[in-house]
């Protein structure tokens, strides 16, 4: 049976480089519990939000605005603190 082993610097240096950004995105998720359980807890929100009735004088379509607004600051607030 052969064995694929790169003798290649270069070749070397690019699985490496791969192994090392999967491993960092990996630690960059973990290292954000509470950014990420927020994160789920807001799309929940925002998931019944959108199921109920719409007859809220406008509340629930602000609610959903706003809801909108912090997902997208805390998504970005995860990739800022990212690797």
């Amino acid at each position: 049976m052969a064995r694929f082993f790169p003798k290649s610097p270069v070749a070397l240096l690019l699985i490496g480089g791969t192994a090392g950004a999967i491993v960092g995105a990996c630690v960059a998720m973990a290292a954000q519990p509470n950014m990420q359980a927020a994160l789920g807890s807001m799309q929940a929100a925002r998931a019944e939000l959108v199921r109920a009735t719409p007859n809220k004088g406008g509340h629930r379509e602000r609610a959903l605005g706003f809801l909108d607004s912090a997902i997208g600051e805390t998504k970005a607030g995860i990739a800022y603190a990212g690797p």
